[in-house]
């Protein structure tokens, strides 16, 4: 063999998830046949839910039952949040519950999590996207087709799990050990996607379920680790996003091709090892689906400001709780060297019952996650009063950068950017 083919053959070997995403394929591809069949948009909404149930599935090795009690709630929570969307505030308050809770669950055990995030992310992006730009009883009718028609998505998520159940004998007995520290991290991001939401209705951003996903999918630890997700984030929408551009433009508007673009963005949820790649792929087949549902321009910086406003929402909401964390710390009973920042990392005396944000959240698979692509974190050191002025400084320049986003939210609201749907 080809030294150069057996190099790319182990390249692709190790970046994409070849059996996740052939399962996948069996989930989300019947949905697209059927919106070719019956022109239905809801169906293609309908791959979301099925890939979210697919993902903790898998990766938790969960049984049949506890897939249908996640269906449940991922359709009760989309519906709470559909029908509260016409009222802002009390949208905005369901939102930012729905993502306390998603991180909350931890505290029964830290695998939890991947479903929170995998509720949560379904159910805000399609309580915002059956909304988008259509009239209320368009909406309703959109909502219940995706209600009717989702035990589809269940059925089969839960033959595949019943095949390799059968196959491997691989079912969950447990889901981790409780997570010591909850609190903090899911009030983190319930303050995190509180603020996104709240922007969203107050400037009426077209797109806006991208905002909140973004906003909860950065929290995903200590100001550290949360960073290096907003990065990888950034790097992918500035990427991703122009490539998809220039390749629609030379591409022809099709309704085949649309749908095979938001077929391919959906399987990014769950086919790539490493996070950047996945994110920056979804970014490419977002762009290159408005390009064939002619709205490429507005769709492709829409995408951009969305996650970087709600990546600095999400660096700001873990900025402040390190704060205060760290405020709290101070009133412990640590040594006067520890105080003036002289001490060693482990010399405060309560520090060992007071660990850092990132040990709530070091199983986090938030992708997009908050959920998406597992990323790797390595475990954080204990919190101690010498970090108060990292905090400080992140906190400073998430506040310049969420200025910057701001600004360039409100240009766009202006502009009055076209609204099309094609995440």
């Amino acid at each position: 063999m080809n030294p150069s083919t057996a190099s790319l053959r182990d390249l692709l070997s190790r970046e994409i998830k070849t059996g996740e995403l052939v399962r996948a394929l069996i989930v989300v591809g019947p949905m697209v046949a059927a919106y070719f069949i019956a022109r239905e948009t809801a169906l293609l909404n309908l791959g979301l839910v099925a890939v979210s149930l697919l993902i903790p599935a898998l990766r938790l090795h969960l049984p049949p039952k506890v897939v249908a009690w996640h269906y449940l709630a991922i359709l009760l929570t989309f519906a709470a949040l559909f029908l509260a969307n016409p009222i802002k505030p009390l949208f905005a308050v369901l939102t930012a519950l729905a993502g306390f809770l998603a991180v909350a669950v931890t505290r029964h055990g830290e695998h939890f999590r991947t479903l929170g995030n995998w509720m949560f992310i379904p159910a805000v992006y399609l309580a915002c996207e059956v909304r988008e730009g259509v009239s209320a009883s368009e909406a309703l009718r959109h909502a219940g087709m995706i209600i009717v028609s989702s035990p589809i998505a269940l059925a089969l998520v839960c033959a595949i799990r019943i095949y390799d159940q059968r196959r491997c004998g691989d079912a969950a007995s447990s889901f981790g050990a409780p997570a010591a520290e909850w609190f903090v991290p899911a009030a983190a991001t319930a303050l995190a996607v509180f603020a996104a939401a709240a922007l969203v209705e107050i400037l009426d951003l077209a797109q806006g379920q991208w905002v909140m996903w973004s906003a909860a999918s950065v929290v995903v630890g200590d100001l550290a680790a949360s960073t290096g997700k907003l990065k990888q984030r950034a790097i992918g929408a500035v990427a991703g996003v122009p490539l998809g551009f220039l390749a629609g433009m030379v591409l022809p508007q099709s309704r085949v091709g649309y749908a095979l673009a938001v077929l391919a963005a959906t399987l990014t949820l769950i086919s790539f090892s490493r996070y950047i790649i996945g994110f920056g792929l979804r970014c490419f087949f977002i762009a290159l689906a408005a390009s064939f549902a002619g709205s490429a321009s507005g769709i492709a910086e829409e995408r951009v400001v969305n996650v970087l406003i709600g990546g600095t929402f999400g660096l700001l909401a873990v900025a402040l709780t390190e704060i205060v964390w760290l405020r709290v710390m101070r009133k412990c009973d640590c040594p006067d060297d520890a105080r003036i920042g002289t001490a060693r990392p482990f010399e405060c005396a309560n520090l060992s019952r007071l660990p850092p944000m990132a040990e709530a959240t070091r199983c986090s698979t938030v992708g997009d996650n908050p959920g998406e692509n597992h990323v790797p974190k390595t475990r954080s050191p204990p919190l101690h009063c010498r970090r108060h002025r990292h905090a400080r400084d992140a906190f400073r320049l998430a506040q310049r950068l969420g200025a910057g986003c701001m600004a360039i939210a409100a240009n766009s609201h202006d502009l009055q950017l076209s609204r099309r749907r094609t995440d």
